[in-house]
């Protein structure tokens, strides 16, 4: 019988371009739920994406603190998101939701 052999599957080693980046946190906030550790680990794989030291950097924090902070063991306060999702070359926005 012949072995399967099966690697773990990395999202950000897909996220290539700014647009897949947006489109990909797009459908994160969207599936959510409310769950700010499920965007901090969002954005943890888009900074990982993009490369950690360098989105550490241009947000202006140590890589260990972001690395905390993009767990998913908690959830970052919003001025480190902001940051992080400036760093990475994206912006957040809104739109009424009508129920």
């Amino acid at each position: 019988m012949v072995k399967t052999t099966t690697t773990r599957y990395d999202v950000a080693e897909h996220l290539r371009t700014p647009e897949e980046m947006a489109a990909y946190l797009e459908a994160c906030l969207e599936e959510a739920n409310g769950d700010a550790t499920f965007i901090a680990k969002a954005l943890g794989d888009l900074a990982r994406a993009k490369g950690m030291t360098q989105v550490a950097r241009d947000a202006g924090l140590s890589r260990e603190s972001l690395y905390k902070a993009l767990s998913g063991d908690r959830a970052p306060s919003f001025d480190t998101i902001l940051k992080v999702v400036s760093a990475l070359g994206l912006k957040l926005h809104a739109e009424a939701v009508h129920v």
